[in-house]
Order: C-alpha cells, then structure tokens, then sequence
C-alpha cells in the first residue's frame, strides 16, 4: 500500500492515515505540545544555557539512564536531569512532578528517583525561560511534585525560590571533591 500525501499537511494529526507530528497530544483540544516534545524542548533549552554559560555538555544515546545530561567540570562529570514544569492556571504557580515517568502503550509507571540517580535536576519554565538549578538531594526531598511560585508579592519564598538561577552550584560541586552526597567519575 502506497501513502499519498494530502494537502491537510499543516494539521498536526491527520486522521486518515494517524499520524502525529509531534506538535499536540492526542485527544488535546488545547494545542499543547506532547510530553515527548514538551521534554525535548527543555533538554535543548538547558543544553543551550549550559553552553551560553562555558559548560562542556554531553547527551548521552537513547533514554535508558537516569539522567539526561553531563556536564564535564573539572575532570568530574555532573549528571543532570532536566524537568520541565507546567503551569496551574487555578494555583497560579509552576509544578514539576519529582518522580520518574516510564511508559509503553498500555502503562505509565511512576518511581522515585534515588540520591544516586543523578546529581542535578534542572528545572525548565519555557515561558519565562527560568531555570532552577537544584542538588539531587534537594529535589528527591520533595514528595511527588515541586510547586515554583514566581510571583515577588509572596512574603515568604517557598525553598524552591533558593535554587533559581542558581547555575554557580554545579561549578562549585565540582570544586568540591569528596562530598560523599553524590557518585562523581573522573573523566580519563
């Protein structure tokens, strides 16, 4: 069977033959970008910023590790995961769910990540382009999800308001030889 191309090829989901094209999730009336997407914009938005900023950045094959990202500072490799958060219109903040997500066609399984998994999370807002650089600790301590109020008529910050922008950690992790929190590799 041959596919012919139609002339409805600026829709994101054509229904004859179902195709997606990544641009919205199916069953979405919103025009919201799909999970896969909405993390590939995240990674490329960290990646981006980490290399604006001087880090050596690797991007490993595949999606089987822990971690997203490595970034090389001093002879050790940082381990990051990025997170990109989504917006609650009715709570008037950003959300980050802290656990791992693992799906196939039938089921989506949510675990816990462990101190060892990685050594930073990088949270993402796409539109305001904010990051919170956080320690692995830090952000395993959360429950399921972490709540990023950004709004400065709060009179008092939510911890999470202490890790925005706070891309001077991972050089000083790095300086930090030893810290018996997280595994680091020497690079050869």
């Amino acid at each position: 069977m041959r596919l012919r191309l139609t002339s409805r090829l600026d829709f994101p989901y054509n229904k004859r033959y179902r195709i997606y094209c990544g641009v919205e999730q199916p069953g979405s009336s919103s025009g919201s970008l799909d999970t896969k997407l909405t993390a590939d914009v995240a990674e490329s938005a960290v990646v981006t910023e980490l290399l604006k900023r001087g880090f050596r950045v690797l991007q490993p094959v595949g999606d089987r590790l822990p971690y997203d990202l490595a970034v090389e500072c001093d002879g050790r490799l940082l381990r990051i995961q990025v997170k990109s958060a989504w917006y609650e219109r009715s709570k008037g903040l950003y959300t980050v769910d802290v656990r791992r997500t693992k799906t196939n066609r039938r089921l989506m399984v949510r675990a816990q990540y462990a101190k060892d998994d990685f050594d930073f999370a990088i949270l993402y807002l796409a539109d305001r382009h904010v990051f919170y650089v956080m320690p692995v600790v830090v952000f395993i301590s959360y429950g399921s999800g972490i709540s990023l109020v950004e709004t400065e008529k709060r009179q008092r910050q939510p911890r999470s308001a202490a890790y925005r922008e706070r891309w001077d950690l991972l050089s000083g992790w790095a300086a930090r030889s030893g810290n018996g929190r997280v595994i680091t590799r020497q690079i050869r």
